[in-house]
C-alpha cells in the first residue's frame, strides 16, 4: 500500500452538493512544501483604505469567492487518496494526483493568493 501522507475526507453539504477535503496528516515545510504563507491585510490597512473610500465618496464592494481555494494551482506534486465512496474497483490503492489545490492542504492559501496576484498586478 502507498504512503498517504494526505487524507481525504468527503463531506455531504445541505445544498446536496459534495465537497473533498484534504486532511494532512504528516507534512513539514521543506520537505512536502516549499511555502504555505499567505499575505492578509492588516486591520490597519483596511481602515485607511475604508477611511479613503469615505472621503472620496467611492463606492466599496465585498465579495467572498466560496470555491477560491479550489483554483490555486499548485507548485509541487500532491497526491491523495480515493475518497471513500469513488474508489475505482479496477485500481483500489491508486492515488490521485492534484491539479489544482483542496481545502485543508496547507499550501492552498499560498495558492489562491499567487493565482489572484496574475491578475491584480
Amino acid at each position: 500500500e502507498p504512503s498517504r501522507p494526505i487524507l481525504t475526507r468527503n463531506q455531504l453539504r445541505s445544498d446536496g452538493d459534495m465537497c473533498i477535503y484534504a486532511l494532512t496528516v504528516s507534512t513539514m515545510e521543506g520537505l512536502n512544501f516549499e511555502e504555505s504563507f499567505a499575505p492578509v491585510a492588516r486591520m490597519e490597512a483596511i481602515r485607511i483604505f475604508l477611511a479613503y473610500a469615505a472621503h472620496k465618496s467611492f463606492t466599496v464592494f465585498q465579495m467572498d469567492v466560496k470555491t477560491a481555494f479550489l483554483h490555486g494551482s499548485l507548485k509541487e506534486d500532491v497526491y491523495v487518496c480515493q475518497p471513500e465512496g469513488f474508489i475505482d474497483a479496477d485500481h483500489p490503492i491508486h492515488v490521485y494526483k492534484l491539479k489544482k489545490a483542496l481545502y485543508g492542504l496547507k499550501q492552498a492559501p499560498r495558492a489562491w493568493y499567487n493565482e489572484l496576484l496574475t491578475f491584480l498586478l
